[in-house]
């Protein structure tokens, strides 16, 4: 297990650059929301930690993880610098799981190769409920910290590499 013994709430606040003038949007699910909201608040106390200010992040929510997709395309036009979608599926009795995963993880992927605002994967895709909380808060820490430290250094990444144009050639 990946996360086996590592708490993921831990980053070097020196190793990441000062969030103040990044816009960051937040696409939360409604579904499972008792792991969203760990994640949403672990996500926006690392942006606050890092400089982030309340008027530069604007929280949406979507009914559950499959609509973050568009939830997520939308705020990719709101003025912001990155977006993070948070989302927890946890597995049942049925494939709906493996359906909602697939599309949800292409999803997101499909966002960040067709546009120029960034999407961070936070979505939990669990055994079990017990593999979501710790991994929301509990004794893993909490994924929605890192989600938070990945999109500074994505928004970092864009305003760098903003006009930067195309290289051609070797």
């Amino acid at each position: 297990m990946a996360t086996e013994n590592k708490n993921l709430s831990n980053y070097d606040k020196a190793t990441i650059p000062n969030a103040k003038d990044f816009r960051f949007g937040i696409v939360v699910s409604e579904w499972n929301d008792t792991i969203t909201e760990g994640l949403y608040k672990g996500a926006l106390e690392a942006l606050k930690d890092c400089g982030a200010l309340d008027k530069h992040i604007t929280r949406w929510n979507v009914p559950g993880s499959y609509e973050l997709i568009y939830g997520c395309k939308k705020m990719q036009h709101q003025n912001v610098d990155v977006v993070i979608a948070i989302g927890s599926v946890i597995q049942g009795e049925t494939k709906h799981f493996d359906f909602v995963c697939d599309g949800v993880t292409q999803g997101i992927k499909d966002l960040n190769v067709i546009s120029d605002v960034p999407v961070i994967f936070c979505v939990l895709t669990d055994n079990n409920m017990q593999q979501s909380i710790d991994r929301s808060g509990g004794k893993h820490g909490n994924k929605g910290t890192e989600a938070a430290i990945a999109a500074i250094k994505m928004a970092q990444l864009r305003k760098d590499s903003n006009g930067l144009g195309m290289r051609i050639g070797y």
